[in-house]
């Protein structure tokens, strides 16, 4: 389990000091343009009917009320039932397109990030927990929505109204709007000042609830393992400490916000009670109408209450840009496996020969230590080539090679004569089928689990490769047969079933080059029986690589790779091996001679 407040992405990663990270999001909002455009001329609209109220309100005080005229009443409360339609038609507009907007740009947004996940090298997630990418996908995105379909809104039309009260106060009163700016800068300073603390917070807060995610999303993935060692209790535990963790930060945000809130209501209202007194003694003694001032003070309100909305909304964007971050770090993120901008083409058909040649190999988590060093080795098409050696030798550091997961610091190692670096990747991988010690399984029926292998294949083909697979016939056992739910990783099926089911994917793929990475070792004798057959059928005619820790299942292969510290120490038949390999020779002499000894899984 990771340690508490366990971080995923390098302390240096970039973090931004204001709004500008949502510009990054802007580009997503292009191919919407004329909905973007019709939303902000409905703001504008509705923007200018708010405003057109305060010259509503002025007639009816000053023409209907003090001048007892009942036509002018009648008419300065039509304008005002008309301005009031327009800003509700408005509004409906505005909202609806902001909306529709913001769901959209967010569903574009997580695919873009998908698409760019599913690219990324494997050691990428060597340092990545997958419930802190989980967390930017889900978490950070419904953030961005609830920003672009609402609150950038209503940034930007009390933006607009506080841009429009200031000017309708200068043409109704300029001595009491002079007045009024005089608070302005009280106002906004604490908006500057605590607002660049809610963003870090923000930030901090968005990075505690991705580590509660990672933290329940590895619980759950072993929750077997968890109940099995009566883990239960410490990892309550451990998930309060994240939890409470998430709680803090996110309280020490809010705290600040509501800070900032208050201070900007309190200091705007003072500000309009100012003028109260003021304007009422202007109209007292003349220098004003009460018309004048009651629309003076409803623009004030408007500037008041749009600068509240707008500090309050600042809060909301800043968590948008820690968001925004964290969402960029991901589409940023660039995988170290690409193809060539010119792939050499990979010979068709396909003949299924591989070399290493003086491959030298580090993985990035373990840049120190060599998985591989100046490991040479050929494989002729259709031969069966097994894998022994100790663990951590480096046997499935040639699989994952070959299959192009990471490349080789030195050495080049070739598929059919082209050197798989300058071959497109995803044309290198349709030759090649791997059938691991532990199948996945996905949250799928049947027909889906082996059509991954190629997911053109019709029913019939998928069925006939259960057939040669024997999955047949336990899958037409199931309540619904080959369309029957799986269950999530496979549960409803044992580890014999899961295991014809991946060498049915395998052969339905018919690949050029097999990789069978230790595919029976996990199963008892019977499983081990029939998954072997089925293995057989699948090798026929085709280059086989073997990782085998039960060398009962490899001594009949063409030829036996002896894997020692990343090097080829020895290869030869199994007879050959006995008498020239001392270490194969006590890798046998230990598995034959105690078939059920533990050192088996533990040296082979």
């Amino acid at each position: 389990m990771p340690p508490p407040h366990a971080s995923s992405f390098p302390e240096d990663r970039p973090r931004g000091r204001d709004l500008r990270a949502l510009r990054r999001a802007a580009g997503f909002l292009r191919p919407y343009r004329w909905r973007v455009a019709g939303a902000a001329l409905a703001l504008i609209v509705g923007s200018l009917a708010i405003l057109g109220l305060g010259q509503g309100l002025r007639h009816l005080v000053d023409s209907g009320f003090a001048g007892g005229d009942p036509g002018a009443l009648d008419r300065a409360l039509l304008l005002l039932v008309g301005l009031a339609w327009v800003m509700s038609v408005g509004t409906f507009i505005r909202f609806y397109l902001v909306s529709w907007v913001g769901e959209r740009v967010v569903a574009d947004l997580r695919d873009a990030v998908f698409e760019r996940v599913l690219r990324l090298h494997p050691g990428f997630f060597e340092v990545t927990r997958t419930g802190e990418i989980l967390s930017r996908l889900t978490t950070d995105t419904t953030l961005l929505q609830s920003i672009i379909g609402s609150s950038a809104s209503m940034a930007l039309r009390n933006g607009l109204n506080l841009v429009g009260g200031v000017v309708m106060m200068l043409v109704t009163d300029p001595r009491l709007t002079g007045l009024v700016m005089l608070v302005v800068p009280l106002v906004v300073a604490p908006v500057l000042l605590i607002g660049r603390r809610v963003r870090r917070l923000s930030r901090a807060s968005q990075d505690r609830v991705a580590d509660v995610g990672a933290f329940a999303e590895e619980s759950f993935n072993a929750i077997r393992t968890l109940q099995a060692f009566t883990h239960e209790a410490e990892d309550r535990r451990r998930f309060a400490i994240e939890v409470d963790a998430a709680f803090v930060t996110a309280i020490r945000r809010v705290r600040l916000r509501g800070v900032m809130s208050a201070a900007v209501i309190l200091l705007v209202f003072l500000a309009i009670a100012v003028i109260l007194w003021v304007g009422g003694h202007g109209v007292m003694r003349g220098e004003i109408s009460g018309g004048e001032l009651a629309a003076f003070v409803f623009y004030a309100m408007v500037v008041a209450f749009s600068l509240g909305v707008i500090s309050e909304v600042y809060g909301e964007l800043l968590r948008a840009a820690g968001a925004t971050e964290r969402l960029v770090e991901l589409l940023e993120a660039e995988p170290e496996i690409v193809a060539p901008a010119d792939p050499a083409p990979l010979p068709d058909p396909p003949e299924g020969r591989v070399r290493f040649d003086g491959v030298t190999f580090h993985y990035p988590s373990r840049p120190d230590h060599a998985a591989l060093t100046d490991f040479s080795l050929a494989v002729a098409p259709g031969e069966t080539l097994a894998l022994v050696g100790p663990s951590g030798a480096g046997k499935s550091t040639v699989f994952q090679l070959l299959l192009r997961f990471y490349d080789p610091r030195s050495g080049t190692i070739s598929v059919d004569g082209t050197d798989i670096r300058r071959a497109d990747p995803g044309g290198l991988r349709q030759r090649l089928a791997l059938v691991p010690q532990d199948p996945v399984i996905f949250g799928a029926d049947g027909f889906e689990n082996i059509r991954y292998g190629r997911p053109e294949a019709d029913d019939a083909a998928v069925m006939a490769a259960a057939r040669a697979a024997m999955a047949d016939e336990f899958l037409t056992r199931l309540p619904e047969g080959y369309a029957t739910f799986l269950g999530e990783k496979g549960v409803r099926l044992s580890g014999g079933q899961r295991q014809r089911v991946s060498i049915a994917r395998a052969i339905l793929r018919d690949p050029a080059i097999l990789l069978l990475d230790e595919a029976t070792s996990a199963l008892d004798a019977e499983n081990e029986r029939l998954v072997q057959r089925a293995l057989e059928r699948l090798m026929a005619g085709r280059t086989t690589l073997i990782i085998a820790h039960r060398l009962a299942t490899v001594v009949n292969a063409d030829r036996i790779a002896v894997i020692d510290d990343g090097r080829v120490v020895a290869t030869g038949r199994h007879a050959e091996l006995i008498e020239t390999s001392p270490l194969y020779a006590r890798l046998a002499a230990l598995q034959f001679a105690q078939p059920d000894a533990p050192e088996r899984r533990q040296t082979a």
